[in-house]
């Protein structure tokens, strides 16, 4: 059963996303996808700019590895973030956005590994899960198809293509890089990108668009 944890009452946990990464050495496969075409014309970037762009649902898939001292090999993580502005604002000469999410921790972890799935993650997305209002036990399923990445944590899902068309004549352009710390990341095609949560005041569906990065992670 999932268990839902509010954080508000949860100073333990918030001291321990706090604390820095010792006795940590961790890599795995990443994959986010945005509410905004990340790989397009400066035209349809200037119209989405200030109004598209403010929730992302990241996912991480542990393959070895420990953070903070604990093992979490073979776990995963996904997060589902809503800003009060584009996530990628910062990219384009503007401010920070304000952030709120939502973390889905693997069933299979104990309590400790939680803690260090929830610090990784705060961790790898360089702090732009923002204030976590919820954290959530749940299935996770993150399964790479070869051609295709396919990631479902409770309300959350992503179905992300690796093959990503371009017309050179198009003018299309990359606009934005990755929310996590990934390697060689590469752009694909999120052709399901939902949140249907309640804990964050949004919900969307943004599919068939170049809004989504996948690669791996070292840290």
């Amino acid at each position: 059963m999932k268990r839902a944890i509010v954080l508000l009452a949860g100073l333990g946990l918030a001291s321990t996303v706090s604390m820095s990464a010792g006795g940590t050495t961790v890599s795995g496969q990443y994959v986010e996808a945005r509410t905004a075409e990340i790989f397009t014309g400066g035209c349809i970037m200037g119209s989405e700019a200030e109004t598209m762009g403010k929730q992302a649902v990241l996912a991480w898939k542990v393959d070895r590895g420990t953070f903070n001292g604990i093992a979490i090999d073979g776990l995963s993580v996904v997060a589902a973030v809503s800003g009060d502005r584009n996530l990628g604002m910062t990219e384009m000469g503007g401010e920070k956005p304000i952030v709120r999410s939502a973390i889905y921790v693997d069933q299979r972890a104990n309590a400790a590994q939680q803690l260090a799935l929830v610090a990784m993650a705060n961790e790898l997305s360089k702090g732009i899960v923002g204030t976590i209002v919820q954290v959530t036990s749940a299935p996770i399923q993150f399964a790479d198809h070869g051609g295709e990445i396919q990631v479902t944590a409770g309300p959350a899902s992503l179905d992300v293509s690796k093959h990503l068309t371009h017309d050179p004549t198009c003018g299309a352009m990359q606009w934005f890089h990755p929310l996590a710390t990934v390697d060689d990341a590469a752009v694909g095609v999120a052709s399901q990108h939902v949140f249907t949560g309640s804990a964050l005041g949004t919900k969307w569906s943004d599919p068939n668009k170049r809004s989504a990065f996948f690669g791996t992670f070292s840290y």
